[in-house]
């Protein structure tokens, strides 16, 4: 595969996106052999947060395509390349749980339901924003964006999608108890904290702050 940034990537953090991605699919393969009795419903934590999470995903991975496409620093394309990649493997991962479960990958019931009570989601007929994720105005400024400016905004966007994903999985992790989710949770939420520190000095470089947190 042709290395999207133009450069060798740094060998640590080669190592470090190979390492997930055997981890998730060491993960998915576990599953696949094990399986498990008693399978979630379609109103259960587990189904909301893989629909949800699949959702949240997208978005991130669209936003990342717009800075590896339209950026020069390496660094940051780098960046927007291992999101991609990592975040399509879990969501691969998420349609096949709920295929798994012999449950559909859309549903009548509202997104973020199953959060609801544990400081986010919706009630029934009404649904909830995912935390962190841009509006439609704030994709098409990226999209229209340039040079440093869309580093910045890019930056900016992806620590608060970042933090609402992380939201999304600490709540996963206070209401389920079923492995392979609580391991793919936990991953998340140490992958995440992790890029979230990295943007935030990326930030720094280029003399610019990141929006007000949605950490609660």
């Amino acid at each position: 595969m042709e290395n999207p940034v133009g450069s060798t990537p740094h060998p640590r953090r080669r190592l470090v996106v190979a390492a997930a991605l055997a981890c998730l699919v060491a993960l998915a393969v576990a599953v696949l052999v094990l399986g498990r009795t008693g399978e979630p419903t379609d109103a259960s934590a587990e189904a909301g947060f893989a629909r949800d999470m699949a959702s949240h995903h997208a978005q991130a991975v669209e936003m990342s395509f717009i800075a590896r496409d339209g950026g020069s620093d390496d660094a940051l394309r780098l960046l927007a390349y291992d999101i991609i990649v990592t975040q399509t493997a879990q969501r691969g991962m998420f349609m096949g749980w709920l295929q798994q479960w012999e449950l559909g990958q859309a549903t009548e019931r509202p997104s973020m339901a199953w959060m609801a009570g544990h400081g986010h989601g919706g009630t029934a007929g009404a649904p909830a924003a995912m935390p962190g994720m841009a509006s439609a105005a704030e994709l098409d400024r990226l999209r229209k964006a340039t040079g440093r400016e869309q580093e910045i905004l890019f930056l900016q966007l992806m620590i608060r999608h970042h933090e609402g994903g992380v939201q999304m999985a600490e709540a996963l992790l206070r209401l389920s108890d079923r492995d392979e989710v609580v391991t793919m949770a936990r991953h998340i939420v140490n992958t995440q904290d992790g890029e979230i520190k990295l943007m935030k000095d990326m930030l720094k470089q280029r003399g610019a702050q990141p929006l007000p947190s949605i950490r609660q």
